[in-house]
């Protein structure tokens, strides 16, 4: 669809970027639900604020709001920093270590990803009568996965990077055309905006009838 203001036609191609944002969504969507299912409280706060995020990028696409677009950009910055830090995290960078640092939970339980249990041919051994394990948990060994849970995990991070360097970049792209656009329609029509007229010629010319 098209927009015009003040003379000129801003043309978007909505209709092509469509699947795109549908893409971000889902992604988020589904990373959301394995977090839950996983009691990661950290990384389900942060998906909910991407969602609000996102749907906020969309309505300044929509709406034609620069100011929109450019809070979903500074907010993309920050999600980037996020999944960084994951992928360290589940990599070990540094001084991370997962066995030591429960930050995915905020430190109330012990509690991993979903996918340390339910992984591709992961086969789960219950270890009875286990003394290491609090009271309300339990132990297991995992064996057999095909692709180890901390790999899934940097893997969706990775994509969350992708797709946000990806709306980085539209987002700024659309903000800035916005905001030319919003110039010239006040250069245009800045005038009309603010209820000006211009004085009216009035004529002294009279209508008389006409006989035949």
């Amino acid at each position: 669809g098209g927009r015009s203001l003040g003379g000129c036609s801003l043309q978007f191609p909505w209709k092509q970027l469509q699947p795109t944002m549908y893409l971000v969504i889902y992604a988020c969507v589904c990373r959301q639900v394995f977090d839950f299912l996983g009691y990661q409280w950290a990384p389900i706060l942060a998906n909910f604020l991407h969602i609000m995020a996102v749907i906020l990028g969309i309505f300044g696409t929509v709406q034609f709001r620069s100011r929109y677009l450019i809070l979903y950009a500074v907010w993309l910055v920050l999600w980037v920093g996020w999944n960084s830090f994951i992928i360290c995290f589940y990599l070990e960078v540094g001084h991370l270590s997962q066995d030591r640092d429960f930050l995915m939970t905020f430190n109330t339980s012990l509690h991993r990803s979903w996918w340390m249990e339910h992984g591709p041919g992961c086969l789960v051994t219950p270890v009875l009568d286990s003394r290491i394990a609090p009271d309300d948990h339990h132990v297991i060994t995992v064996s057999g996965c095909l692709l180890d849970y901390q790999y899934i995990e940097v893997l969706s991070a990775a994509l969350q990077v992708l797709l946000a360097l990806f709306g980085f970049v539209y987002a700024c792209y659309l903000s800035k055309v916005f905001q030319d656009d919003e110039d010239s329609f006040d250069f245009i029509g800045g005038f009309e905006s603010y209820g000006y007229q211009p004085p009216q010629k009035t004529s002294h010319l009279q209508l008389q009838p006409l006989y035949t």
